[in-house]
């Protein structure tokens, strides 16, 4: 059994200028960057997921759009694998676990966007799954949202997340860790 990367929705609508602006997705993707480098520098097993908007009134991630596309920073190359999802959850109506078990893979580590969405949706159905994941936190980015009368900054929305997420459904790891952790 090995160790595999999975990569979710690091597509340009969520980058400056898109459509659906993420705080800090610049620095998410560059950490993601360090964390792909390292396991493509290793031969460790990498799979990249885009979501695509198919529902009406969708505003981004719509298919055959430059917004839709995974950012060049993080973008697949060679053979690594791209799974398309439609859902949060990058598991659901997929062929990522069949791909992840066909690789004979154990342990996951998670990065990208948005942390209180399908990071969070993805994160919980590995873990349901048999997976052990880890989650890049500082690889990983969100959004302002709001509920009631309250808006939820940014920050306090990934903290809240990585919080619930850290312990009982992964383990939440800086970049730097779990570089140092392949050695």
């Amino acid at each position: 059994m090995t160790s595999g990367l999975i990569l979710v929705d690091f597509q340009n609508d969520y980058f400056p200028g898109g459509s659906m602006e993420l705080v800090g997705m610049e620095d998410a993707a560059s950490n993601a960057h360090m964390i792909l480098s390292q396991y493509r520098k290793t031969h460790l097993p990498i799979f990249h997921v885009q979501h695509l908007a198919l529902r009406p009134g969708a505003t981004f991630f719509l298919p055959e759009t430059p917004g839709a596309e995974i950012n060049t920073l993080v973008a697949p190359i060679d053979k690594e694998p791209l799974i398309q999802k439609h859902f949060p959850n990058s598991f659901r109506e997929t062929q990522l676990e069949a791909t992840l078990r066909s690789s004979d893979i154990a342990d996951l580590v998670i990065c990208g966007a948005m942390s209180h969405m399908c990071i969070d949706a993805t994160t919980r159905a590995a873990f349901d799954l048999g997976f052990n994941c880890t989650v890049a936190g500082d690889a990983c980015a969100t959004r302002d949202l709001t509920f009631e009368d309250a808006t939820i900054a940014a920050p306090a929305v990934h903290a809240a997340f990585m919080a619930a997420l850290n312990g009982s459904y992964a383990g939440v790891a800086p970049t730097r860790d779990l570089i140092a952790a392949m050695g």
